[in-house]
């Protein structure tokens, strides 16, 4: 066996083995489509559920409908729940010795977990199509041209990237995969403590903190000033991420895969010993 030693070597030989994982994962999807049935509807769903029920009850800053405020908290919260995915999937190679399989291989190290995460990005890809459709339908769209429309997705779909290392991460560590689906039963709150759905001003002052640095909260904000939705943050709101959402966002996402991507590697190295 050719030992590849130069830094560009290696970097070609991981992202050959990664795409060829990442191939993998979405043969494993078409395999299982009541999965990929699933995701679609779940966004759907929730498009409709939301947008009706609260959407008669609450009341916009500033006016505006509440379909269209909601859609951008809706992306956000699918765009964090998509991490229990990853989770699931990778605590599921762990636990049935896929791998140790893949550990015996002649493989580049970083290419399991980068398969991982660039197949969910993948199919987040139609997810949020399926979403921005339903979206379209029950009233919602963007105001601010094509331009800035690509770059709130992008935005999403970078915030996917980044949260999915944090699915590879929590799925190497946990013990197997009902460990996983406990703690994902904790993404639940932090979508929720967050301008997604409701606004912070009636929020008691130590909530509103916390919902303000939410990185929920965050990607919300940023997706509704690039989109040109209602509940954009006035001028003069307290906090930083607020004011500034696309840096906030940004900042989350490369502070993510800068700890994430490494701890990642080192579980997964760690996991055959």
């Amino acid at each position: 066996m050719t030992t590849i030693t130069s830094p560009a070597g290696r970097l070609r030989w991981t992202f050959a083995d990664g795409l060829t994982l990442i191939g993998r994962e979405l043969s494993r999807l078409r395999q299982e489509p009541e999965q990929i049935i699933a995701a679609l509807l779940f966004p759907v769903i929730m498009v409709v559920l939301f947008g009706y029920v609260f959407g008669s009850a609450i009341q916009v800053p500033g006016g505006g409908d509440y379909r269209e405020f909601l859609m951008p908290g809706l992306f956000a919260m699918v765009t964090f729940t998509s991490v229990q995915g990853v989770m699931g999937r990778m605590a599921a190679d762990a636990s049935l010795g896929v791998m140790d399989r893949f550990r015996s291989m002649p493989m580049a190290r970083l290419a399991v977990p980068f398969g991982h995460t660039g197949a969910d990005s993948v199919v987040g890809v139609p997810l949020l199509a399926a979403m921005a459709g339903t979206g379209l339908l029950v009233g919602w769209q963007p105001h601010r041209g094509l331009l800035h429309t690509v770059e709130a997705f992008l935005l999403l779909m970078l915030m996917r990237y980044a949260l999915s290392w944090v699915g590879v991460y929590v799925g190497l560590v946990a013990k197997n995969e009902q460990m996983v689906t406990q703690l994902a039963t904790l993404f639940l709150p932090v979508t929720m403590l967050s301008n997604a759905f409701v606004p912070t001003d009636g929020m008691p002052t130590w909530l509103r903190f916390l919902a303000d640095w939410n990185p929920v909260s965050a990607l919300t904000a940023a997706s509704r000033e690039l989109f040109g939705n209602p509940g954009m943050a006035a001028s003069g709101h307290n906090a930083w991420p607020m004011e500034h959402p696309v840096a906030a966002v940004l900042l989350w996402s490369a502070a993510l895969l800068v700890v994430l991507a490494p701890l990642s590697l080192r579980a997964y190295s760690r996991r055959g010993r």
